[in-house]
């Protein structure tokens, strides 16, 4: 037997989903936090001692955060090929808008206590908030810019025609989603915040995931509403050969409403997931109202990753729906890699992945602490 077959076709393409919703969620907690205080910043700090404080709880770690981020698009690179090509093409002015926010974050984290102007570190903090909330917001409006379908289709040569705009995604449903990743990652980075700072920054940040977390509940059953009555789902129409090799076009789809619905009524063990998204970020509200430091950020992880799993379960199997075509919507069983890139690729995840999530463990426990004054003030020069 060869070695890869000891998994068939449909089962590593199925883990494969599994390990890109996990990565993504992945992503989402850990450098979610980081984002959500960076849009924070300005507000709740309110000298430049207060603001260096809140810039150091993540200082430290955002690198190493921001590896599932770089993780995540490898694996869509070279898991779902054709996932990658559309999504990267077509998101193309939304992903660089991203990207350069993303890397004027370093550059704050890097100059801003270069130079004592209150001037030149305003400037700063105001880039670290940039750095945070746009990406927060843009990452959300993809989110809501998928589950409505992206207008690009297949010809009978799988090459790829996209048909939409950058302000094309700036509609209603997906600035709605945008404005709940934003709500979402504020609660996260409060909760984060509250463990890692004491005094007025943590009372501040405190009243501040009080108001974000149940808006977080309110935003998610809005769109959840708005999906119900306003947004048509797609749905599969055909027999699947989930072991075929990858090819958009061998299957038929329909737009409908209550599409994105019916994976809940066939199976309504999966009404766990955006129920546990509710019940975490509720949650995560009294944990806050009661200064549970340790539990606050559980739960409110909790609500993130219970968002994002809630879009996945929605649309399994459909990965990337087509508003123009909605047969050269993309799936789990047909925009895949081969088989033996599938097995190499779960082999070397299966070593790598466990060093990374080791090395994150053994750096969040020796920089685990509050940060304060006297931890800027010590003089060794590390502090940001």
């Amino acid at each position: 037997m060869i070695l890869h077959q000891l998994l068939d076709y449909e089962t590593l393409r199925l883990i494969w989903w599994v390990l890109l919703g996990t990565l993504l969620i992945g992503f989402a907690i850990t450098d979610g936090f980081d984002l959500g205080i960076g849009t924070l910043l300005p507000f709740i700090a309110k000298n430049d001692m207060e603001r260096r404080v809140v810039i150091n709880t993540i200082g430290p770690i955002w690198e190493g955060n921001q590896v599932w981020l770089i993780v995540g698009g490898g694996v869509i690179f070279a898991a779902w090929p054709p996932l990658y090509a559309v999504s990267f093409s077509g998101f193309y002015l939304a992903m660089f808008v991203i990207l350069a926010a993303l890397i004027i974050r370093p550059v704050a984290f890097k100059y801003r206590s270069k130079r004592e102007s209150p001037l030149w570190r305003s400037a700063w903090d105001w880039a670290l908030f940039v750095g945070g909330f746009v990406p927060a917001l843009i990452f959300g409006v993809a989110v809501g810019n998928v589950i409505q379908g992206v207008p690009f289709r297949f010809n009978s040569e799988l090459r790829i025609f996209y048909e939409g705009s950058f302000f094309d995604l700036l509609n209603p449903f997906a600035l709605l989603c945008g404005i709940l990743s934003v709500a979402m990652l504020v609660m996260h980075g409060s909760a984060w915040l509250m463990i890692k700072t004491s005094g007025p920054v943590a009372d501040r940040a405190r009243r501040v995931g009080m108001v974000a977390a149940p808006l977080t509940v309110a935003i998610f059953a809005l769109a959840g509403l708005f999906l119900w009555l306003g947004i048509d789902g797609y749905r599969i129409t055909s027999l699947l050969d989930k072991a075929a090799p990858s090819n958009p076009l061998m299957k038929t789809v329909v737009i409908e409403q209550g599409a994105w619905f019916a994976n809940y009524g066939a199976q309504p063990l999966l009404l766990t997931v955006p129920i546990l998204a509710a019940f975490g970020a509720m949650a995560a509200f009294l944990g806050l109202r009661a200064r549970r430091e340790g539990t606050t950020i559980l739960l409110s992880g909790l609500s993130v990753a219970s968002i994002i799993a809630t879009v996945g379960v929605s649309m399994f199997p459909i990965i990337l729906p087509s508003s123009l075509d909605p047969v050269s919507s993309l799936t789990v069983w047909d925009a895949s890699s081969s088989h033996l890139t599938l097995f190499i690729m779960l082999v070397v995840s299966a070593i790598f992945i466990p060093l990374i999530v080791a090395y994150t463990s053994w750096v969040y426990k020796v920089l685990w602490g509050k940060v304060d004054e006297a931890t800027i003030g010590d003089k060794s020069g590390h502090a940001y």
